[in-house]
């Protein structure tokens, strides 16, 4: 008896609440992350001054970095739902590791290229695998802690100019390895998060073996299959339509304002960052803002919400484009963290394909995108294009066709 109750003493316990510490220190790792992936297109200049390539192999880089960080997200996170393994963290942050060193050091452009795709690596383990730590911390503030978790990131991307300004534009390439400093600090966040994250799985493991151990579980039926195939579809789609249109306005849209009121870039530069810190506001706010009023609803107001401010942006004068890029940007980005939740309540026990999906892929396809509007600006002009992409958040009025969050709520019954 006495050896059962120190057995039982000894498991690993479930932590059910909302684990704060867990959730600001994975944010906080996103961001050095984020940081790290960011600088490197910002650096773009400096590597075509001190190798001088030309634009192509450029883009190159840029696609590597994309492609490598987003579409092997899905992989990684299909692979360690099958088999779970929370010290593949840190040993993403190893390849992040490497590859600034290798980009420090790199002479020309293949060692560059192979530097990068070790940045993407380490990306494309960092993110399924981070928001599978957030869903584990998360207890049942799951929207409020997906938005801790993303804020993080977007804090990172938006830190990448003014680090590149303080380091690459006074000591040049080898001013990466600066970076390889945020990739360590990461590291030893990670260690502590991977024990953390491997004692709730351990928990959870056990705790599902007791439910099951006289049952066996039941199948889905065929026609939840066909369900949840399509609300999959449709949530992809919603991404890549927000993605594409989030391209258009941060690329493209400052050279409209310069093209059309004349403004200078510098003040160009002021709407991206409207834009982006807008949307760092909405990403925080909307994940709360789903654990109240549902998950569907936020995704539906963050597209059809901002369809008027999208269409009237190409057509108001700058001075008040301020204020219209200012709450474009928070309600578009409302659902970013949101829709990260809903994939992985749709897709129960693949919590990591769930994020790879809606945080990897949908940006490499957001990232082609972009490569889609210059070409089409290319074909048919810089003003076309922007107010033809003013109608891509009307792809919102998909999200209706989306399983309603009391039917996911009884799907996972």
């Amino acid at each position: 008896m006495q050896t059962q109750v120190t057995t039982e003493q000894t498991r690993p316990q479930v932590d059910n609440s909302t684990v704060y510490k867990v959730l600001f220190a994975i944010s906080f790792v996103h961001l050095l992350n984020d940081s790290v992936q960011a600088v490197i297109p910002a650096i773009f200049p400096i590597l075509q001054e001190s190798m001088g390539l030309t634009f192509f192999q450029l883009g190159m880089i840029g696609f590597a970095l994309n492609m490598t960080g987003s579409v092997m997200q899905p992989v990684v996170g299909y692979y360690t739902d099958k088999r779970p393994s929370p010290y593949i963290l840190p040993l993403g942050m190893v390849c992040t590791f490497l590859g600034m060193l290798g980009l420090a050091l790199a002479s020309n452009f293949a060692l560059v290229l192979g530097a990068v795709i070790f940045v993407g690596l380490g990306s494309a383990v960092f993110h399924p695998e981070g928001s599978r730590v957030v869903y584990l911390a998360a207890g049942q503030k799951r929207g409020l802690a997906q938005s801790i978790f993303q804020v993080g990131g977007n804090g990172g991307q938006s830190l990448a100019p003014i680090m590149t300004a303080l380091i690459f534009v006074p000591l040049g390439q080898f001013g990466a390895i600066w970076f390889t400093v945020l990739a360590a600090v990461a590291f030893v966040v990670l260690l502590f998060i991977a024990a953390w994250s491997k004692g709730q799985l351990q928990a959870r493991s056990m705790a599902k073996a007791n439910k099951t151990e006289h049952k066996q579980p039941a199948k889905w039926p065929p026609e939840r299959y066909k369900a949840v195939r399509m609300a999959m579809f449709i949530l992809l789609l919603f991404i890549f339509a927000r993605s594409w249109y989030h391209a258009g306005v941060t690329n493209y849209y400052p050279f409209y304002l310069i093209q059309t009121y004349g403004i200078s870039i510098s003040e160009a530069q002021i709407y991206i960052f409207l834009f982006l810190a807008a949307g760092a506001v909405g990403t925080f706010v909307g994940g709360p803002l789903a654990d109240r009023f549902g998950k569907k609803k936020v995704i539906l107001f963050s597209m059809l919400g901002s369809v008027p401010f999208a269409l009237a942006l190409p057509f108001v004068p700058h001075q008040l484009g301020y204020l219209v890029y200012l709450i474009n940007g928070f309600i578009i980005l409302s659902s970013f963290s949101v829709t990260v939740v809903y994939a992985q309540e749709l897709l129960p026990g693949k919590v990591g394909m769930a994020s790879g999906l809606t945080i990897g892929l949908a940006f490499g396809m957001g990232a082609i995108g972009s490569l889609a509007l210059g070409g089409l600006i290319d074909i048919f002009g810089l003003t076309h294009i922007i107010i033809a992409s003013a109608f891509l958040p009307l792809v919102g009025i998909l999200a209706y066709l989306l399983p309603s969050d009391s039917q996911l709520q009884e799907w996972a019954q």
